[in-house]
């Protein structure tokens, strides 16, 4: 199949980034209201709708763009010389555009305001470690699909950040993106903007060192 034109990819990209978007804050808000208070209960609607949701999002625009809808992601593709730098800075503001369009979205359907200032406390050395351990393995498990069993991403992703909900102590942001939209709720998934920051730059360095441990681990020549 030939490769879709780049504005169809960068479509792609923040239509997918906004509804994951949406789907990550506003199953956090419903989980949140049909709780009772049970923040297990919470967090088990929030995983399960995000897993879920990331499966049929990649299956649907993974053909178009190879559904990034994450800066980190499309980062280590910059950095693996499968993406030019050029359409990598595309990418990533389209995730970022579209990823706060969520957030409103998802504001909208539940009759909040659209803009809200995010007060949730999320800071510490261990949702920082949780933070590398989530961002590493989305990569290592992309990576390795991507080498061995392409059919098998949209799966291999979604219960890779299901199971990191519950694994790490940050509940696995793992993307630049949704941590930015994140900051603009004050709901279930709401992170505090100084505490955002940190969690992007541990994203961020994490992809970075992540591509080189992948490239070690599978012997893989750099690409020319």
């Amino acid at each position: 199949m030939a490769q879709a034109g780049i504005e169809r990819r960068l479509v792609a990209e923040t239509l997918g980034s906004c509804l994951l978007a949406a789907i990550v804050i506003g199953s956090g808000i419903m989980g949140e209201k049909l709780a009772g208070g049970n923040v297990a209960v919470a967090l088990l609607a929030n995983s399960i709708a995000t897993g879920a949701g990331l499966v049929v999002l990649i299956l649907t625009f993974g053909p178009i763009s190879g559904a990034h809808f994450n800066p980190a992601v499309s980062l280590a593709f910059v950095l693996r010389s499968e993406l030019p730098l050029r359409e990598g800075a595309y990418y990533a503001a389209a995730q970022i555009g579209g990823a706060l369009a969520g957030a409103v979205l998802a504001h909208v359907m539940f009759d909040m305001s659209m803009v809200q200032n995010a007060t949730q406390i999320r800071t510490g050395l261990g949702q920082w470690v949780g933070e590398a351990m989530a961002t590493a393995m989305l990569l290592l498990v992309i990576f390795a699909c991507v080498r061995s069993a392409p059919a098998a991403i949209p799966y291999a992703v979604g219960l890779v950040i299901m199971a990191n909900y519950w694994a790490t102590s940050s509940t696995s942001f793992a993307n630049p993106a949704i941590t930015i939209a994140r900051t603009i709720t004050d709901t279930f998934t709401a992170i505090r903007p100084e505490d955002a920051a940190v969690f992007i730059a541990v994203q961020l360095a994490t992809a970075v060192a992540t591509v080189f441990l992948a490239r070690w681990l599978y012997a893989e020549a750099p690409a020319k």
